[in-house]
């Protein structure tokens, strides 16, 4: 890894995030990859500028940028630092987003819609080969790998690093009585694989939900399976307005759940921490994007299967057995 590099902008909260990456790969591995700085200024009205003040020339680059920034944001300095790199003649490529913005809309769910989640991937592989590798955790729908190709998409699972965060301290206690309940359809996977990570006895519960066909609001929710003098974990890969979440953890504690969690991956709380911090008696998020969380949240760091990530791929050694290690 003599020629690599790890970027990220110094007044961002991905530069925390690649600080951590970077003690991991020089404790664990006794690697030493030095993280310079891209400096992300605005002119007088706005405009972004960008500017990397170390010569990177010939040089492999992990750009690792952050999660927390505004979508709009987010998406035009990734287009301004790709363009950037270019100019300066690196060698290759690399994209660190923690939480892939715009990978929600995958589909055309109604006529005359953009699918949104195609356009960064068809702007990235335009440079393929120089563009290398993409690695982001539990996108939204896998098959968002596909819009890449080329162009490779390592989707880190984050469900190793949180069963072994669940059997931690300050994960759940007594796990071997907890059951796993699906809020969507789309997390039956999710469930599924932590079930057998944690090699629960209670098998998990699913939620159905009925959406209003032109509000898309959901009109009736169902559970199917048992939580009566359970404890719950509601895990899913988004906590936006935490509406779905909050009428999840209603329909559980009706049916007789007496301890009830969720895990997010990326905590968005876009209409605040207490809508959801007032519905669960426990939440946990990860910190892909490395914020301050309010004191009723629990962050679990997963920085290090990043850091992992990046080793293997540079060594040619396999990314997928990560999946089967806890970190």
């Amino acid at each position: 890894m003599k020629n690599v590099i790890l970027l990220a902008d110094p007044k961002s909260n991905a530069w925390s995030f690649a600080s951590k990456m970077k003690d991991y790969i020089f404790q664990v591995k006794n690697v030493n990859v030095p993280l310079e700085e891209v400096r992300v200024d605005t002119f007088s009205n706005g405009e972004i500028d960008l500017h990397v003040p170390h010569n990177i020339r010939r040089r492999e680059v992990y750009f690792i940028h952050d999660s927390t920034k505004n979508p709009q944001q987010w998406v035009q300095e990734i287009r301004l630092a790709t363009n950037l790199l270019l100019l300066s003649s690196v060698e290759r490529i690399n994209y660190v987003f923690p939480d892939m913005k715009y990978n929600r809309q995958d589909r055309k769910h109604k006529p005359r819609v953009p699918i949104s989640a195609v356009d960064l991937a068809v702007f990235l592989k335009q440079f393929w080969p120089v563009t290398r590798e993409v690695f982001t955790m539990d996108l939204h729908a896998k098959q968002i790998e596909g819009f890449y190709y080329p162009l490779p998409v390592e989707n880190i699972p984050s469900t190793p690093t949180l069963a072994g965060f669940l059997k931690s301290e300050k994960g759940i206690s007594n796990l071997e009585d907890i059951v796993l309940v699906a809020a969507d359809k789309g997390d039956a996977d999710r469930v599924e694989d932590l079930t057998n990570y944690l090699k629960l006895k209670n098998p998990p519960a699913f939620i159905y939900k009925q959406r209003n066909v032109q509000t898309r609001k959901i009109d009736h929710m169902e559970l199917i399976g048992n939580v009566k003098n359970k404890k719950v974990l509601v895990p899913d890969d988004i906590i936006d307005k935490g509406t779905t979440l909050c009428g999840a953890a209603e329909l559980l504690r009706s049916e007789g759940a007496k301890e009830i969690a969720c895990y997010a991956t990326h905590g968005w709380f876009s209409k605040g921490e207490e809508i959801i911090t007032n519905c669960f008696d426990k939440v946990i998020v990860s910190n892909t994007h490395n914020k301050q969380y309010g004191k009723g949240i629990e962050v679990m760091d997963v920085s290090s299967i990043f850091a992992e990530a990046i080793y293997r791929s540079q060594v040619g050694e396999s990314i997928s057995e990560l999946w089967s290690k806890s970190f």
